[in-house]
């Protein structure tokens, strides 16, 4: 897609019922749904409709006991399957009388046999109306609320059985409620079977016992007494119980090898090591719940995001776009001009945006914070006790109660032959070397199309150097939709940039003065002659050198941890790159918190981390914003989903300042203004971004972002406009046409 985008228009990814065989199996499917509820809702509706529950009462079984005791004293066999039989009908139709049947089996076949046959029969019932609400229900819901049961499906995977367990021993939660919920989980359906026979067979034995003594019984009240009830619930309490014995039991034994050395007293609650943004936030918060908490940091404070990232890469990003604004003033009714400049003056301009705000995360303002500031390389000695070597040369220990790790990530280099000859920058090495040129590279090579490669590539591009840009895939920006790739590309190439897609980097070589990268393309090799090489091909989480290898901790590219941020140590957390699964500024500050609040106060109440809306933004020129799912995610995931498109080359502000190019996708649930994900590609993208990840936060819809008043003439207009888009395909036609029926007599 171009710079000029299309009108707006919605389209919904849903396919009809008549293209293709598997769409006719799909079809029939339905068809066999829609006939297993009737025939399933045509049994409750018969069981009401012909009072059939009056055979399911005390009074009934009562009277009934002798002509039972009778038939199966004749044929034992028999009235034992056809018990067994109604037995499983009542429970698979979630029909009342299951308890009364239960009294009935104890009365008719006494404690041992009934149990024996009770409890198959309750446990095949429910596993029956499980599979039928799975069968007939659970794929429409999965459709309205996929994003909500992923979340439980993964609980029900870790720990289902438990709780399934749990709320079996529990009988005052209805169990055909229980039978339809389990029903809508991706439970095994073995795992559901055996785990309910268990579950019940406490309840079971109760009741069976009490119909072996039917005629003392006046009401189903008698059974269930409050001392029976109580003693269920503790029953039920058992498991929650023997799990925080076990979780007590496993945590003993994850520190059995340095129960020795755990300190009596700690000398902080906290220490955290590393200050970058996951670090200093963490620390931020425990100084401000008034803990005692350590940060300890080998180099600068504010990490890469300050120092080598974040500020640095925006500072050049503005002085590329200023130039870019001059050669092309003519937009704007001005002389255009080739800009002027001095490289080394832009270069200290970045130096000097990285000092202004560098007092943000100082040592002296965390200080004043009441945060102990400790510069030094620390190590973790055992799972309490952090060890320090300090600048100049003394070492120190301190112990806490929690320590959080927040190391941050490296850039990856990948082990190319010639690398390592030629010299390579990176974002820890590049700010410091462009410092020192009079001017931009005149051949610079950018390996990688990522957001920093992309970010790079124009940036430099914008302030004169000839940039090539290498690529291994066959497009830009791989996780964003291709027709984002495809303008990204469009847009890097009318700067400039030479973009070579699809071609593999092999090796480098260099002879005399000349470097050379050597790449293959298509079975073809081509050789790049460079001045300076870029490598921005990821980020990988530095783990090595913090003691995590002798205290078993274990990694796999990040620290694992589990929902909480805890490592297998639990008093040990992880927070930012280091931890993943995203490497973005705001999620360490977003994990920060989680981390802190765990490491003080866990032992109250633990915090799982809420990933459920993450914006990101890569910040070329226009900017490409991101949050929730985009196309190929949703497709990926076979999630149904209407697309509403907005170009914002129809935005009056956009128009103004000659920014009129780009657009606002939104995904929304078929036939509902829910929010599954939105990009935006155009100027000030990533600052439009922030209401839909408010929205997306808090369950708003569009109709709510449309009934919000948008200042005229912004850019903000466009997510207001987005919205109507989506209305306007969802206006209700039928009541308009009578709505235009109504004028036409009026008028008459």
């Amino acid at each position: 897609m171009d710079g000029t985008s299309p009108p707006c228009f919605l389209t919904t990814r849903e396919t009809p019922c008549k293209k293709t065989p598997r769409l006719s199996d799909h079809c029939n499917m339905t068809k066999f749904k829609l006939l297993l509820l009737v025939v399933l809702a045509g049994g409750v509706a018969i069981f009401f409709a012909l009072d059939l529950g009056r055979y399911f009462s005390l009074a009934f079984i009562k009277d009934s006991q002798h002509s039972f005791a009778a038939a199966y004293d004749a044929n034992p066999w028999g009235v034992t399957a056809v018990y067994f039989v109604i037995y499983v009908l009542i429970t698979a139709l979630s029909l009342p009388g299951a308890a009364i049947m239960t009294l009935a089996g104890g009365a008719s076949f006494g404690l041992v046999w009934g149990t024996v046959v009770v409890s198959f029969a309750s446990t095949l019932g429910a596993t029956l109306a499980m599979l039928a609400a799975r069968y007939v229900l659970r794929d429409s819901i999965e459709k309205r609320f996929g994003a909500k049961l992923a979340e439980v499906n993964k609980g029900i995977a870790k720990e289902g059985a438990f709780y399934l367990f749990t709320l079996r021993l529990l009988p005052i939660i209805p169990f055909f409620a229980l039978n339809l919920l389990m029903g809508l989980s991706q439970m095994r359906t073995w795992t559901y079977f055996w785990v309910s026979q268990v579950g019940m067979f406490a309840g079971t034995v109760a009741y069976v016992n009490a119909g072996t003594e039917i005629a003392k019984i006046d009401s189903l009240r008698s059974i269930l007494s409050p001392g029976l009830l109580a003693s269920f619930a503790a029953l039920g309490l058992l498991p929650l119980a023997f799990k925080k014995g076990l979780d007590i039991w496993r945590a003993r034994q994850v520190y059995a090898p340095w129960k020795s050395q755990k300190p009596k007293t700690f000398d902080r609650n906290l220490i955290v090591i590393g200050a970058g943004a996951g670090g200093l936030v963490t620390a931020y918060i425990a100084a401000a719940v008034k803990a005692k908490v350590t940060l300890v940091e080998v180099h600068k404070m504010g990490g890469d995001c300050l120092n080598y990232g974040c500020v640095p890469s925006k500072a050049l990003i503005r002085s590329a776009k200023l130039a870019h604004q001059m050669r092309h003033a003519d937009r704007y009714g001005l002389s255009a001009t080739d800009p002027q400049f001095s490289f080394k003056a832009v270069m200290q301009r970045v130096h000097e945006v990285v000092a202004a705000i560098e007092p943000h995360d100082s040592i002296e303002r965390y200080t004043q914070l009441g945060v102990d500031v400790v510069q030094g390389y620390a190590q973790l000695i055992n799972p309490w006790t952090v060890e320090i070597k300090q600048p100049d040369g003394n070492t120190r220990r301190l112990t806490a109660r929690s320590v959080v790790l927040a190391t941050g990530a490296a850039p990856i280099v990948p082990p190319l032959p010639g690398l390592a000859d030629i010299g390579v920058l990176t974002s820890d090495t590049l700010w410091a070397h462009l410092a020192t040129l009079n001017m931009p590279p005149p051949r610079l090579v950018v390996l990688g199309g990522g957001p920093i490669g992309c970010e790079l590539a124009q940036a430099m591009a914008r302030l004169g150097s000839a940039v090539t840009q290498v690529e291994m895939a066959d497009r830009l920006l791989v996780r964003e939709d291709a027709e984002v790739s495809q303008f990204a590309a469009e847009r890097l190439r009318a700067d400039g940039v030479k973009l070579l897609l699809g071609h593999q980097a092999l090796r480098f070589e260099q002879t005399e003065q000349v470097k050379v990268l050597v790449v293959s393309h298509q079975g073809t090799e081509i050789r790049i002659e460079f001045d300076e090489l870029i490598c921005a091909v990821g980020r990988a989480a530095r783990l090595s050198g913090y003691g995590l290898e002798a205290l078993a901790i274990p990694t796999q590219r990040t620290i694992t941890t589990n929902e909480h941020l805890q490592t297998l140590l639990p008093n040990i957390y992880a927070a930012g790159d280091v931890a993943g699964p995203y490497q973005f500024t705001h999620v360490a500050a977003h994990q920060a918190w989680y981390a802190a609040v765990n490491a003080l106060f866990g032992q109250f109440k633990k915090f799982k981390v809420d990933y459920r809306v993450i914006p990101a933004v890569t910040f070329i020129d226009p900017e490409v914003a991101r949050v929730g799912l985009n196309e190929a995610e949703a497709t990926a995931q076979n999630l149904p989903y209407e697309v509403t498109h907005y170009g914002i080359d129809d935005l009056d502000r956009a128009i103004a300042d000659s920014e009129a190019h780009g657009w606002v996708k939104v995904l929304t649930v078929p036939g509902k203004d829910q929010i599954l994900g939105v990009t935006i590609v155009g100027s000030h993208a990533g600052e439009l971004l922030a209401e839909y990840v408010l929205a997306m936060k808090h369950g708003l819809g569009l109709n709510k972002i449309l009934g919000t008043i948008h200042t005229y003439p912004t850019f903000a207009e466009a997510n207001k406009y987005a919205a109507g888009e989506w209305k306007r395909a969802h206006q209700p036609t039928q009541l308009l046409s009578w709505v235009a029926k109504y004028h036409d007599w009026m008028r008459a």
